[in-house]
């Protein structure tokens, strides 16, 4: 049985014998190239997605990144520095009086790549590399726990309808009512303090949990409606109806018959959710609620940079660079497989 996304991507935009990574293949007795004909859904895609150049380099600097941010350790192996020692209070003639560093450009030298942290001393390179796996780490746990929220309401409430829809809605609504930037920087010391006594000081994986909790708490809802209104609409198509006359069980129906069909937004949405909760991440960190000083990350930094950039103004280059570029390339690489996906939508 073929669903209608299926039989949509296999026939949208479908290239030409004369465009670029086609060959002319045969002609078959129904007049067309047994080529395209023999491609799967995902083959068309895949297609699309090599003959977009923004998407391609979008989609290597992604990786790239998730490659720093998976291979921090031997990163910081091979460099011979770590983000934790603070190297410019053990080695003199590193820092001035006044903890910035001597030499100009941040202290950036054949040693130190991208120079000294004001105050503290510590490397910039290595806490560059460990901010983006910690800011990295924690956006792609929130983003699948998010994803997979929204998949069992959104799906669940568009299929069943009636009294489910109905509360799955209304759910749904009272979650979006809530700020989400003040909600996160006013709930989550309230929860920490539930856990952990406000006087003493919360191990970092507890800090990182709560972060978790909170930010996937708030991050369901626009993937969770726009599920329901597809499924709402795919319930009623006749591949539906015919599954029902089959005699199939619902949770059949929606595994092999809807969630297909719902592919499409639950990529791209989660290319555009990911970059987000890093921001919101770094945001936390930035004003204090996040992780804690100790522990590279890329808000830090930049709180760190909001205090010395009159003196230092090197040091908020790096994070404030890294931070652009790797959202800039997310929403591109998302615009890119929507594309992919659904040639047509962009037109």
């Amino acid at each position: 049985m073929t669903s209608p996304s299926q039989a949509a991507i296999a026939g949208a935009d479908t290239p030409g014998p004369d465009e670029p990574g086609l060959t002319s293949g045969p002609v078959g007795q129904n007049g067309k190239n047994d080529q395209l004909a023999g491609r799967s859904p995902g083959q068309l895609m895949w297609m699309r997605f090599k003959r977009d150049r923004t998407g391609v380099i979008s989609a290597c600097v992604v990786l790239a990144v998730f490659a720093i941010a998976a291979l921090a350790p031997v990163i910081s192996w091979l460099y011979g520095k770590d983000p934790y020692t603070r190297y410019g209070q053990i080695q003199p003639g590193l820092l001035n009086d006044n903890a910035y560093p001597v030499k100009p450009n941040g202290g950036m030298d054949s040693e130190f790549w991208f120079g000294l942290e004001p105050g503290l001393g510590r490397d910039v390179f290595t806490q560059l590399v460990y901010g983006i796996r910690t800011s990295l780490s924690l956006a792609v746990i929130i983003t699948i726990l998010s994803v997979l929220t929204a998949i069992v309401i959104g799906v669940a409430g568009g299929y069943l309808g009636g009294k489910t829809d109905y509360f799955v809605g209304r759910l749904t609504d009272l979650m979006m009512s809530f700020p989400n930037q003040l909600f996160f920087v006013a709930f989550t010391p309230v929860v920490m303090a539930l856990f952990v006594d406000p006087r003493d000081e919360m191990p970092t994986w507890l800090r990182a949990c709560v972060l978790i909790f909170v930010m996937w708490l708030l991050g369901w809802m626009t993937l969770a409606r726009l599920l329901r209104g597809v499924v709402l609409t795919l319930r009623e198509r006749e591949f539906v109806e015919a599954a029902k006359v089959a005699g199939t069980p619902p949770w059949r129906i929606v595994r092999k018959e809807l969630l297909p069909n719902v592919v499409t937004p639950i990529l791209v949405q989660s290319t555009y959710m990911l970059p987000n909760f890093v921001t919101a991440v770094a945001g936390l960190s930035f004003l204090g609620v996040g992780m804690p000083g100790s522990v590279p990350d890329w808000g830090r930094m930049f709180a760190k940079g909001a205090e010395v950039y009159q003196s230092d103004i090197t040091y908020m280059f790096f994070p404030g660079g890294a931070m652009v570029i790797f959202i800039v390339a997310f929403n591109l690489l998302g615009d890119s497989v929507r594309d992919a996906f659904d040639p047509k939508s962009g037109r």
